[in-house]
């Protein structure tokens, strides 16, 4: 190791739904550090190259985000990147994405697992006009309605004057042949949430409580965007998923409901409920 460049050390990287978390030790003071070059790569371990070069991060943590609702497995490469412009030791690591419910059989859906919302009303900036569209909030039925005309990118809440101040339902109704014999899961895929006050909400299916759902921080910016996978996209993507059981579920008409019941706004990437395959 040469004395003029800092090696990586403590590399660790954890897979969650669509996201890798990658963090390791920050470098000691002198030599000054100026980046960490991350460089990754699917399947294989990753050369330093700017076609495998994931960012410039002067921290010693990442989040390698927008991976999709599937388990995939991704390599990484940290190399620290000195002031002198020397380069320490690598220092590799690999994770698996965590498979989202959204990869099951689809019993309800609305919209596209993708990272992005640009499929449904209003989008991308069309939040003025939600009140004289959806004065009532939403009623969804599955197979007749669309995204396009049926479900607004917003979802907004009691924090939002613009909405009304006051609590808004979205319902989405669903026909099955038969209950389900195993928990199926619900998949809630949000492009971006309120900076400050992205608020909670109340979850039910069939008129029982299933959960409450407090949202993480978004960027605030998912009002007037909605493309996550966009290059330099400052959305900040979020997900709920949780199972819902069976013996909630009946044969024919099934209809689950979320009411913002605090805070501001969140922004649709896809939202459905999916049965084990």
């Amino acid at each position: 190791m040469s004395y003029l460049a800092h090696p990586v050390r403590g590399l660790r990287a954890s897979g969650r739904i669509a996201a890798v978390d990658l963090t390791w030790h920050a470098a000691p003071w002198m030599p000054l550090v100026d980046h960490y070059a991350v460089y990754a790569a699917r399947g294989r371990a990753p050369r330093e190259s700017e076609e495998t070069l994931l960012a410039r991060t002067l921290y010693p943590h990442l989040t390698h985000a927008v991976l999709g609702p599937r388990a995939v497995t991704w390599h990484y490469r940290v190399v620290a990147v000195m002031a002198s412009g020397a380069r320490g030791r690598a220092a590799t690591a690999s994770a698996t994405t965590t498979a989202s419910y959204a990869t099951g059989r689809p019993l309800a859906a609305v919209g596209e697992f993708d990272h992005k919302g640009l499929e449904f009303a209003l989008s991308p900036a069309g939040s003025a006009d939600y009140l004289d569209t959806f004065p009532d909030g939403v009623d969804y039925r599955q197979g007749s309605s669309n995204p396009g005309a049926h479900w607004p990118y917003l979802h907004p809440g009691p924090a939002d004057g613009w909405a009304g101040r006051r609590r808004h339902t979205f319902t989405l109704r669903f026909a099955l042949d038969a209950a389900p014999a195993a928990d199926p899961g619900f998949a809630l895929w949000l492009t971006d949430t309120h900076a400050t006050a992205p608020g909670e909400a109340e979850l039910s299916l069939n008129g029982t409580r299933i959960d409450g759902i407090t949202f993480e921080k978004g960027a605030t910016k998912g009002s007037l965007e909605g493309d996550a996978t966009r290059t330099g996209s400052p959305l900040k993507p979020s997900f709920v998923e949780l199972p819902l059981p069976a013996a909630a579920f009946t044969a024919g008409e099934n209809v689950l409901t979320l009411e913002k019941t605090a805070g501001s706004w969140h922004a649709y990437d896809a939202i459905g409920v999916f049965a084990p395959r």
